[in-house]
């Protein structure tokens, strides 16, 4: 019922397999905690919580939505909170160029340039993308909603310029993972995550002045506390406080000062 609502699937397998025919009366917080060490024993509690503890509370309260059993709430594995950092043009430029296989090249532009997530961009098909008006409509899967993206020209030219005899990202997590690490390694930059590219989205955006609401709508962020709390990232410069006694004269200056602090950061 879950997966005929259209939900994503991608955790489901190893979940269904492991459940078998267990009652979901018989599913408490207790045994779902277990089944996440059983399944994942030399796991971080990030994927546990990932790939074990938020699909099958997913699965759960959706048929609790549907008045067929009583919803689930359950505490998370403690994760510790570690700041991603942002990729940069720079380094989207620099992994381009040295992929071995476009589709991959223009992935990271993409994730980049749209805010979407990895998942989110691997299910993009060419139905979903309309060159004439320059957009492209992203599932939130994470969020249960829709989107559309605006299509910036760089990644409108590498889109297309990919193959159409399949859609444009149709490729596995799995394999899409070991050709980015092959792809970062060949490029000599420093290893970031997928996840970096949404990162990269927001906080080069705010680098540029543009307000937080609009980043938040603009990428698909369920609301802007929830950006500004996890995605954009602060400027290291502590002489920054310098500015309190800055005057109208030098204005100039400070501006030539930020606009050398943003280039240094990427």
């Amino acid at each position: 019922m879950y997966l005929a609502a259209g939900k994503p699937s991608r955790f489901l397998p190893r979940l269904v397999k492991h459940w078998g025919d267990a009652k979901v009366a018989d599913m408490n917080a207790g045994s779902i905690r277990q089944s996440a060490m059983d399944m994942y024993p030399m796991a971080k509690n990030s994927t546990r919580n990932r790939q074990v503890i938020v699909p099958t509370l997913a699965v759960i309260n959706h048929c609790a939505e549907l008045q067929l059993c009583p919803p689930l709430r359950m505490k998370r594995f403690k994760v510790e909170t570690k700041i991603k950092k942002p990729v940069t043009l720079e380094w989207i430029n620099a992994f381009r160029a040295a992929a071995d296989r476009p589709d991959i090249g223009a992935l990271a532009l993409f994730m980049f340039a749209t805010g979407a997530r990895v998942s989110e961009a691997l299910a993009v098909r060419w139905d979903d993308i309309v060159f004439k008006e320059r957009w492209v409509l992203i599932r939130q899967t994470k969020l249960g909603n829709e989107r559309r993206a605006h299509i910036p020209a760089q990644l409108l030219v590498a889109l297309a310029n990919l193959p159409r005899d399949r859609d444009p990202f149709a490729i596995a997590y799995t394999t899409a993972r070991d050709a980015w690490s092959r792809t970062v390694a060949a490029a000599g930059i420093e290893p970031l995550s997928f996840h970096s590219c949404r990162h990269g989205f927001a906080t080069a955006l705010h680098d540029k002045g543009i307000g937080v609401k609009t980043i938040a709508k603009a990428g698909g962020w369920k609301s802007a506390q929830h950006l500004f709390n996890t995605y954009l990232h602060a400027d290291g410069d502590a002489t920054v406080t310098d500015r309190l006694f800055d005057t109208e004269s030098d204005t100039d200056k400070t501006e030539d000062k930020q606009d050398q602090q943003v280039k240094q950061r990427k």
